[in-house]
């Protein structure tokens, strides 16, 4: 496996695999790999020829006061992981490489990233947008993998691809779960072992009420009774818990003829989790035009 830091040094790699025909697939990480991580480089492996992992913790999206000093970080376990895993290159670009200190230019997505996370975090998908531009526009992949846990991040960059004419697939990949439910993230660390316990009733929450959701009953009473039960549980706030149209993220009062999807951000103690689940649709939806 090459690792590499600096990009001349990686577009001259990757020039090489261009002429040879080589197809290429992008996994952009903050690092701290685990499982689900693991899930989108084995994803990887087996769309193309050529596999290139990113590990960036992008100063870009953490606002002043957030955990960006102490976000976790393990370059030596994650290069190793990689490598048996059998990734072509690793990409570790260090921040000064990534934003000159005059740095200037943002890439701004609306639709898809109105809302959600972007209430308690407005900074973020400024920061996302910008740095996944940034590593289209090095490593030029024919592919990029995001994994659904991330779900709105996810359509927002398929919106930036889409309205920015960029040469990219994004496939997404399903969230990956620890036995009790729990989607895995390098956040999960932070969890003490009584808020490990807890944080479970997160999906166990979504699950039931995407459930009782799926008969075409108004969302808003399940939606506040699934609020209620989180707090119950133990969580200390919930950002936001709805039900949102699949593709659009548009507001959805109820279960219509198209695929919705639930989605939800909630804090257990200094911790924030996100999680999303599926909501099924009535038979009959026509494609959404922004799906890609």
């Amino acid at each position: 496996m090459e690792v590499v830091r600096e990009t001349a040094v990686l577009r001259r790699i990757l020039g090489g695999w261009r002429r040879a025909g080589a197809k290429v697939a992008l996994v952009p990480t903050m690092g701290a790999l685990h499982e689900g991580h693991l899930a989108l480089v084995r994803h990887g492996r087996e769309i193309a020829g050529r596999l290139v992992v990113s590990i960036f913790v992008n100063p870009a999206q953490f606002a002043p006061g957030e955990d960006f000093e102490r976000y976790p970080r393990d370059e030596a376990g994650d290069l190793t992981r990689l490598e048996a895993l059998g990734v072509d290159l690793a990409y570790l670009p260090d921040i000064g490489a990534m934003y000159a200190a005059d740095h200037a230019t943002w890439v701004v997505v609306e639709g898809p990233a109105r809302g959600l996370c972007a209430e308690a975090r407005p900074h973020f998908f400024r920061g996302v947008a910008t740095v996944v531009a940034k590593l289209f526009n090095r490593v030029q992949p024919d592919l990029a993998i995001f994994g659904e846990k991330d779900y709105q991040q996810l359509l927002v960059v398929r919106r930036m691809v889409r309205d920015l004419d960029m040469p990219v697939e994004i496939v997404g990949h399903p969230t990956v779960r620890e036995p009790d439910g729990l989607a895995m993230s390098s956040r999960n660390a932070y969890l003490s072992p009584e808020e490990r316990r807890v944080a479970p009733e997160l999906h166990r929450v979504l699950r039931d009420t995407a459930e009782a959701l799926a008969d075409g009953r108004p969302a808003a009473p399940l939606l506040a009774a699934a609020r209620a039960r989180l707090l119950a549980a133990g969580f200390t706030a919930v950002d936001y818990l709805e039900m949102r149209d699949a593709e659009s993220l548009e507001p959805l009062e109820a279960v219509g003829t198209c695929p919705a999807r639930l989605l939800a951000a909630a804090r257990l103690g200094a911790t924030r989790l996100i999680d999303n689940l599926a909501v099924a649709p009535v038979a009959g939806c026509e494609p959404n035009p922004f799906s890609r």
